[in-house]
């Protein structure tokens, strides 16, 4: 069935203006049925809008941040997830960085044996035939766990000599280095050799204790400065 233009309701504009005119907001009932259907909608729209401002932008927001919180959430579960798969891994490194400390640290001496390994190095450089015309131990110095103990040295030999000197002290159970090597012609003939052996040992507890006492009282007086 074919409905024409002719056959639909026309519209009258005029006739709706007048609708809207004069109406008693006291009766709304007595009201012309656009106006009826044009106040129930703005009193939807109106709803809607309380409705968003005073109840659902709360909950949007609320909603919002429990979704942030959500992602938080999984994102952290991921990565524990992450480390208890490799937990096994992760201890076996450290038994294995534990293990490889303990070897390191077994080659700083103790407080009682820095004599017997400067008489060790002593020792080294005797044994290859070289004089020693300086060995001064200087300053200790104490870092985190342990201590650094700087020897200044002036030795005469050949160059030979000072090579397998400086090979013993690498090969000497405790750690040992050479720096500031510096080698220049004797007077008599040969060579001298001037350098700094630095040796270390680790801290006892009680050494320990008291630096880190040392380093609290420092941090204290520079605050109240």
């Amino acid at each position: 069935m074919k409905i024409s233009a002719d056959s639909l309701p026309k519209i009258s504009f005029a006739s709706l203006a007048d609708d809207f005119r004069d109406l008693n907001p006291n009766d709304p009932g007595a009201w012309p049925l656009a106006p009826k259907i044009a106040a129930l909608l703005a009193a939807f729209l109106l709803l809607l809008i309380a409705g968003w401002w005073f109840m659902w932008s709360e909950q949007l927001s609320e909603l919002e941040t429990k979704q942030r919180e959500e992602e938080t959430l999984k994102q952290q579960f991921l990565e524990k997830k992450k480390q208890a798969v490799n937990l096994d891994l992760y201890v076996e490194q450290l038994a294995e960085i534990d293990r490889s400390f303990g070897a390191l640290l077994k080659q700083l001496p103790n407080r009682s044996e820095m004599e017997a390994l400067l008489i060790e190095v002593n020792q080294a450089g005797l044994g290859r035939g070289l004089q020693f015309e300086l060995f001064r131990p200087g300053q200790e110095l104490s870092k985190d766990f342990y201590a650094e103990l700087p020897i200044s040295v002036k030795i005469v030999g050949n160059y030979h000599d000072f090579g397998a000197f400086a090979a013993d002290i690498a090969k000497l159970p405790r750690i040992v280095t050479l720096n500031n090597v510096a080698i220049v012609p004797a007077k008599d003939g040969g060579l001298v050799l001037d350098a700094t052996t630095k040796t270390f040992r680790y801290l006892d507890e009680e050494e320990v204790a008291k630096q880190k006492k040392a380093a609290q009282q420092s941090a204290k007086q520079g605050a109240k400065k």
